[in-house]
């Protein structure tokens, strides 16, 4: 197999042996293990490349993907673009098929490929608290869709949740893949009015992250300047730095627009950095007739050596999924590669964050009764300790912080300019209703003396006009 200009730049040891790998040739793995550590491709590969992937899988099925971008390939592609198609060659499963909305959630295909052609493949379906083990292929289609309608429910709506497909097997590449929902611009039946506007978010939930690699699915038969799918990827990533195009369905190519076809393939027509691939699937007709997987790609391999234009993406290294295949593991590689040290930056600044954050909370509660009184008496005494020195003016404050004694100074300042505007505004009534009293109402009281009852009315109304601010005030210094 030809390697392709991606790959030809990177001929060290490790990346010959991910080509060996991925097209299967075990016996030459197992010829230069036996050659010694000189030559030895497949230690190599165990030690530096698949512990790369692992990490990023156990890293995400921690959930760590909520709180940091972790480095993935997502899948994207218009409804009816051969997105389930390229998968399931990929992966060499039956994935959900069907018309309208088929990938309702996320699906994080974890592909691993076992050295030994005698191992058996395995497969493993998880979501939420679920986990399903898998002995046969053939189960995996309908696990997937019974995950779906557990999350997403029976109708035809969406989810953000994630499930988990794992594959174990000698004949699929070591690859992780994200499916997600295909675009759809028209609601129809019963889905939601919104619903493309739904897909739309959760595929930019997606690409739009700097560590992901965008793998955009185009059918050869439209028009790719009107791919919603490509000008999606456009919008997040202009310059194509993180975008591959996979050029699906070519034998439906209009006859004269095969050289059309081989420029875009080329990079000619709409450039992306990463470049174009061009495979051929399974058809609808090809799956009522039961053709396997394996037999497809026989006939891929057939399709592209005998047609006259396509022939030459093959000899470059552009065509059929095993290309397609390894070069997506040397791509996930290098990208795993070059976002680790940022990776591991972040986890570490975030670790002391919450390792500070921890410190502020003080020891852990103990088990035992005993511990626990104790432990309730420090906590009293430190809290008590806290309220002495907050009334005495003395309580630690952190950096751009300030004492309450200062907030409150501060507020009573502002407090005192609203209690003199207050009576200034108000002197003139407080004037007339001492007058009134002094005309009307006087008894045995002497001059300048006024009854207390009168006082208090007075003073009432006056005090009554203070009470929200006073309130305000109150939250804003204890808030």
């Amino acid at each position: 197999m030809v390697y392709s200009n991606c790959e030809s730049k990177e001929p060290d040891s490790v990346s010959a042996s991910n080509h060996l790998l991925l097209n299967g040739n075990d016996e030459l793995v197992e010829k230069s293990h036996k050659t010694g550590p000189e030559n030895n491709l497949y230690s190599q590969y165990e030690e530096k490349v698949r512990p790369c992937i692992d990490l990023i899988d156990s890293l995400r099925a921690l959930g760590v993907e909520q709180d940091l971008a972790l480095p993935a390939i997502a899948v994207i592609g218009d409804q009816s673009s051969g997105k389930s198609s390229v998968l399931e060659a990929l992966s060499g499963v039956a994935l959900p098929r069907g018309s309208g909305i088929v990938t309702r959630c996320p699906l994080v295909l974890k592909l691993k490929k076992l050295v030994n052609e005698e191992d058996e493949w395995k497969g493993k379906v998880s979501y939420r608290d679920s986990e399903i083990e898998l002995s046969d292929a053939s189960q995996v289609e309908k696990e997937v869709s019974a995950a779906q309608i557990a999350i997403a429910g029976e109708g035809v709506g969406i989810s953000h949740e994630l499930i988990s497909l794992e594959v174990s097997s000698p004949h699929v590449p070591d690859l992780t893949l994200i499916d997600l929902p295909g675009i759809t611009r028209v609601a129809v039946g019963n889905q939601p009015y919104d619903i493309e506007y739904q897909i739309k978010s959760l595929i930019k939930k997606y690409i739009c992250k700097q560590e992901t690699i965008n793998l955009v699915v185009v059918p050869c038969n439209v028009d790719i300047a009107t791919t919603e799918a490509l000008r999606m990827a456009q919008e997040v990533d202009p310059e194509g730095d993180r975008t591959i195009g996979i050029l699906t369905k070519p034998d439906l190519v209009d006859k004269g627009t095969e050289d059309k076809i081989v420029d875009v393939a080329r990079n000619l027509v709409f450039h992306l950095k990463k470049g174009y691939m061009i495979v051929k699937c399974r058809g609808q007709q090809d799956i009522q007739d039961q053709l396997s997987l394996a037999k497809a790609l026989q006939k891929e391999q057939a399709f592209f050596e005998n047609h006259e234009h396509f022939r030459d993406l093959l000899e470059e290294g552009r065509a059929t999924i095993p290309c397609l295949a390894e070069r997506l593991t040397s791509e996930l590689i290098m990208h795993i590669c070059e976002t680790l040290p940022l990776l591991e930056n972040q986890i570490k600044e975030s670790h002391q964050k919450i390792t500070e954050e921890l410190q502020k909370y003080g020891s852990d509660i103990p088990e035992d009764e005993s511990g626990k009184m104790f432990f309730l008496i420090d906590e009293i005494d430190a809290f008590n300790s806290d309220i002495t020195a907050l009334i005495q003016g003395e309580e630690l404050v952190v950096e751009y912080e300030c004492r309450l004694f200062t907030k409150m100074r501060n507020e009573f300042c502002k407090w005192s300019a609203v209690v003199e505007k207050n009576f200034k505004n108000g002197y003139d009534a407080i004037c007339k209703q001492i007058q009134l009293f002094e005309n009307q109402y006087r008894g045995r009281e002497l001059p300048g003396f006024v009854n207390y009852k009168t006082f208090e009315t007075i003073i009432k109304k006056q005090v009554s006009v203070l009470e929200e601010p006073a309130v305000d005030m109150l939250h804003t210094v204890t808030g």
